[in-house]
């Protein structure tokens, strides 16, 4: 499902600028399809303080811009919202309308401030 998030969102060119005070692991929290809530059972997504993402066998570099984070390699690129409590929020239109994607941090990356 992740996978139909990133391949249909699009996001502005981006800068090499970092904020590495989101570095860590993400945890994908939930899924919201129409409004009901599905437990989500998508590959952890870690993003490193030097400006690079894993997901499950995808990498890449991401940057922060304004409240939006983007994840990009060569051919994908995909934005997710930065909301309090270090959460990112998918959003995209699927075959059966919006769906949420939504990720917490579980774990800072080494160096960073503690979570809140």
């Amino acid at each position: 499902m992740l996978a139909a998030v990133l391949a249909l969102s699009s996001v502005a060119p981006c800068s090499q600028s970092q904020t590495p005070g989101i570095a860590g692991k993400y945890q994908c929290a939930q899924v919201k399809v129409h409004g009901k809530v599905k437990p989500c059972g998508s590959a952890h997504l870690t993003l490193k303080s030097d400006g690079h993402f894993e997901l499950r066998g995808w990498e890449g570099d991401y940057v922060v811009s304004g409240q939006y984070v983007e994840l990009s390699d060569k051919q994908v690129k995909s934005k997710a919202k930065l909301e309090p409590g270090y959460k990112l929020v998918f959003r995209y239109h699927g075959k059966d309308g919006i769906v949420e994607v939504t990720y917490e941090r579980k774990q800072s990356a080494p160096g960073n401030e503690t979570l809140s």
